[in-house]
């Protein structure tokens, strides 16, 4: 028996309409779903553009405060896509509302947020999912089952890089990304969050890093009216960036691996330029975020002079078969954001967790920290 679940979206950029988007996509990829999400409301505090969500998707009420989503029973999950600084203040009360929420990374600006909106969830008895949805590339889902049936054998090594462009221009707008008090680490929030959970889930815990950071954009001029995304702005009053631009970390791994995770958000002439590379005492495995489908892989015997092959996922890894019907069919980002929507819904149709779980957005966040601890002291910090 299928079951209409009560919805809403705060927040509603970027995110906050793919978040909506995957909602409506949710039936269509897993027919089998026991819940119907129903998009019941929207919030936002820029003027009009919840309205305009509410006539382009249909919710049935859009508000400028998102405490009224909070006070609306008819809403029993809530998509969180609202900026960092206001994730645990939206986070604590959703979930002291007896809503189950999905919420973007990082989880507020610091592990206590994540930390405070995890323990709210398990108080409420909620299920909570967060937004890491790299891990959920089918071709990832593969490379961690390929890395642990052991055929490339024992993991030494990792490289774990998210390279973008997309505060490189410098008449990018100061917005709240920048500031330390909103927008919490700079790309170690925005890109390095996502960076660590791919390590986690492939590789296992961390145990110890070390980390580098910098600023390379000092100064940005103050938009002058309402932003969305990275918007330009010119002329305004040039104010200081006060979080970072590039991180560089080493990576100490329980299983004795070694890894190096590396994010910048000003990189020319690069575009969502994720990926990994896993090393094994036998082989090794390869993915790039922007072939999506393919992963690069060595395994044999061989040692030196091995060759690497390209294999392209299939019905067989992950959630492919939802999208595709056979192997090298291509998928997009917005697919892997139905996945989670898939997870989320799943876990309240369970209740059982699906998928990166708030526990996880803890470790991430703690990971965070850590390097912003150890760029400013100079050491190795531990995470044991």
């Amino acid at each position: 028996m299928v079951r209409t679940l009560g919805v809403a979206v705060v927040g509603f950029g970027w995110m906050g309409r793919v978040h909506t988007q995957a909602y409506a996509r949710v039936p269509h990829h897993f027919p089998g779903l026991s819940l119907r999400p129903e998009l019941v409301a929207v919030a936002d505090e820029v003027p009009g553009r919840a309205e305009e969500a509410a006539v382009q998707y249909g919710f049935a009420a859009a508000h400028r405060d998102w405490r009224e989503v909070a006070a609306d029973p008819r809403v029993r999950a809530v998509s969180i896509a609202a900026p960092n600084f206001l994730h645990r203040e939206i986070g604590l009360a959703m979930a002291e509302a007896g809503k189950h929420i999905w919420i973007e990374k990082p989880v507020g600006l610091t592990a206590e947020d994540a930390r405070a909106v995890s323990d709210a969830v398990t108080k409420a008895g909620v299920q909570g999912t967060v937004g890491f949805n790299y891990r959920g590339a089918p071709a990832v889902a593969a490379a961690r089952e390929l890395i642990a049936s052991g055929e490339i054998g024992t993991v030494t090594h990792v490289r774990i890089r998210l390279f973008s462009d997309y505060a490189a221009h410098p008449e990018g707008a100061l917005t709240w990304r920048y500031e330390r008090e909103r927008g919490g680490s700079g790309v170690l929030g925005d890109l390095a969050s996502h960076g660590v959970d791919l390590a986690r889930f492939l590789l296992g815990e961390i145990e110890a890093l070390t980390a580098d950071t910098a600023i390379f954009l000092p100064r940005r001029a103050r938009p002058t009216g309402a932003t969305a995304g990275h918007t330009r702005a010119t002329g305004g009053e040039l104010g200081p960036v006060e979080n970072e631009d590039y991180v560089n970390c080493l990576l100490r791994f329980a299983s004795g691996a070694r890894g190096v995770l590396e994010a910048c958000r000003v990189s020319v002439g690069e575009q969502n330029n994720y990926g990994f590379e896993v090393h094994g005492t036998k082989g090794a495995v390869f993915w790039d975020f922007r072939r999506m489908g393919e992963l690069g892989v060595s395994r044999g015997t061989s040692y030196q002079d091995q060759p690497v092959s390209t294999v392209y996922v299939g019905p067989g890894d992950g959630e492919y078969a939802a999208f595709q019907p056979g192997s090298a069919n291509s998928m997009g980002y917005d697919d892997l954001k139905v996945i989670e929507a898939h997870h989320f819904l799943r876990s309240i149709a369970e209740n059982t967790p699906y998928g990166a779980t708030l526990a996880d957005a803890v470790h991430s966040a703690a990971a965070l920290d850590a390097m912003s601890r150890s760029a400013e002291q100079g050491t190795w910090v531990s995470l044991a």
